[in-house]
């Protein structure tokens, strides 16, 4: 491998050409010895993955007594592989691991739901960034915590070459491991693809719940439903529904599509005809409608609970229906999102709730200090509340959003 050439290495002192070339020996290591699940390793049809062990979509909530509950840990933009070839970088991917084995130790939830920006991909010089995403899901899946996933507008993007990197020849020293006798091929690092990442956590995560959305909807893929069903519910009746959309970002544009809503729209009408179940949805980037709910809270024309004003709300390129649909549905208690590091505020908007999680990495911008947002959906009598956890263990902005 060639790490420097003399134009920069002259440039650098020993100690960070040192540091620079031990890292990016790891990561071409690391590109070798990665397994790429290639499309042809899984089956899709009509948007349904086939697992080694096959699963529906049903969670269930523990026990059968007065009072069960089922609780849900959001972890929110935690950015691994973010300057992967610093100490800086890895580091924080250690602090982020700290939050989150904290958050389940003290909490213990039922359920982890990664609410995007897992990893950073435009800053990834490797060619599987599932390596990151696994690191990212590893306290869970140490816990044997079930979860699932949907995609930010940082998880699928080509990687963007850091500056010092480049020679006064404009190109980057580095080459791909050598792949056959005839040697190795100039890295490119194009990014993997959502497909890519999601076809990976499937096949090789069977506590993940996570699903395909419909090819008719893809490149955008994190789109689909969960169903939490009671012990003490008839079967037919179930707790509550759980959407996930993705909201773009990254390979294309950051919306929620007329498409999507149209599915949305289907699938609701399918499992949930008459609105008679609670429904709660996720997605990363906030809709327009959080621009219009931050703007009355600062008129204090809005009864907010959490973090307000620490951060303006960075919205989606463009409301596409969505949010109409949701607002004809009494069912939707609530939406939460992610993308706004310095926001964990939840306020009421029509006959629902607009929250944000709370920013959970210690990767991407900020220095906010760092938690997750816990939902606890009780059954008999039913109620939807939801509080913020932080690092240290303390917790704060406890709300009910529906009864």
């Amino acid at each position: 491998m060639i790490c420097f050439r003399q134009p920069m290495a002259t440039e650098l002192n020993r100690s960070a050409a040192h540091t620079y070339c031990r890292s990016i020996a790891v990561l071409l290591l690391l590109w070798r010895n990665i397994l790429i699940v290639r499309p042809e390793d899984i089956a899709v049809d009509d948007g349904v993955t086939s697992r080694k062990t096959p699963r529906d979509s049903s969670l269930r909530v523990a026990g059968d007594g007065e009072g069960s509950s089922f609780k849900v840990a959001l972890f929110a933009d935690l950015h691994f592989g973010e300057n992967a070839w610093t100490d800086w970088g890895p580091q924080q991917d250690l602090n982020s691991v700290n939050v989150m084995s904290t958050v389940l130790d003290v909490e213990r939830p039922d359920f982890v739901i990664y609410l995007g920006d897992v990893i950073t991909a435009n800053n990834l010089p490797i060619h599987n960034a599932s390596f990151y995403w696994d690191q990212a899901i590893s306290p869970t899946r140490a816990r044997n915590i079930p979860w699932a996933s949907l995609f930010g507008n940082h998880d699928d993007a080509p990687f963007e070459w850091p500056i010092d990197w480049f020679s006064s020849s404009g190109i980057p020293h580095i080459l791909c491991p050598r792949v056959n006798s005839s040697g190795g091929d100039e890295c490119s690092f194009k990014g993997t693809t959502r497909l890519e990442l999601m076809r990976n956590e499937i096949m090789h995560s069977l506590l993940s719940y996570t699903g395909f959305g419909p090819r008719n909807l893809w490149p955008s893929v994190s789109n689909y439903v969960l169903t939490l069903v009671s012990p003490k519910r008839d079967p037919k009746s179930p707790l509550m529904f759980m959407y996930f959309l993705d909201s773009g970002g990254g390979s294309y544009p950051e919306v929620i599509s007329s498409i999507q809503s149209e599915w949305f729209h289907n699938k609701s009408q399918e499992v949930n005809p008459d609105s008679s179940v609670p429904e709660i949805v996720f997605w990363h980037i906030p809709s327009k409608a959080y621009e219009k709910v931050a703007k009355k809270a600062v008129g204090k024309r809005t009864q907010c609970v959490g973090s307000m004003f620490q951060e303006r709300v960075a919205a989606q390129e463009a409301e596409m229906g969505m949010m109409k649909l949701l607002k004809e549905r009494p069912s939707v208690k609530a939406v939460f999102v992610g993308h706004n590091h310095g926001l964990d505020w939840c306020c009421p908007y029509e006959k629902m709730w607009l929250c944000y999680a709370r920013h959970t990495g210690y990767g991407g911008y900020g220095n906010w200090a760092r938690g997750a947002r816990i939902l606890e959906i009780s059954d008999e009598p039913f109620s939807l509340k939801s509080w913020i956890r932080m690092e240290n263990g303390t917790f704060h902005s406890e709300v009910v959003l529906a009864t």
